[in-house]
């Protein structure tokens, strides 16, 4: 209590200090007349460069596609935690968007995808086709090969042969 009433007397005294004290302000300077602009004799006209753009075209990565459930049999003993430490939200894990690759694809392993890549998926169906972001890994047997995270309720199931995925970023 005994502070507030200090702070108050301090801020009653603060804002009332340019009250008390005769300030005066700065007189301000004119400024000079600006110059007379020179006279220009010549026009200089520059090139214009081009400049090559190297663009790399993005090259597509053959590999099978198959779906997995968030549940124990088909991941490890912490179901709902992917590889990079993400959590699936157990009541529809396919509005996620996120995918497990074969380790060969990632870059730990030699591969060019690391996970938070975002991947266009083309091949699979209309509805299932379209941007993943990679979050998890697969068993060290699987080679070329993604696993897309659905619901066991979803009743989506299989197992597709020649789709390609596209490294966007």
């Amino acid at each position: 209590m005994i502070k507030y009433k200090l702070f108050g007397i301090l801020s009653m005294f603060i804002f009332s200090l340019p009250k008390i004290l005769p300030f005066t302000t700065p007189t301000k300077k004119e400024n000079p007349a600006p110059a007379a602009p020179t006279k220009i004799t010549e026009v200089v006209q520059l090139p214009i460069r081009e400049v090559a753009v190297a663009t790399k075209p993005i090259e597509p990565i053959k590999v099978k596609a198959s779906v997995y459930f968030p549940v124990e049999n088909q991941t490890d003993d912490s179901p709902l935690i992917t590889a990079d430490n993400s959590k699936i939200k157990y009541t529809k894990p396919s509005k996620h968007r996120w995918v497990a690759v074969s380790r060969n694809l990632l870059t730990r392993w030699g591969g060019t995808i690391n996970y938070g890549d975002t991947l266009h998926v083309k091949g699979i169906n209309n509805k299932m086709d379209g941007f993943y972001v990679v979050r998890d890994t697969m068993n060290k047997r699987i080679k070329n090969q993604i696993d897309i995270l659905v619901g066991e309720k979803e009743n989506i199931m299989g197992l597709w042969e020649d789709v390609k995925i596209y490294k966007l970023n």
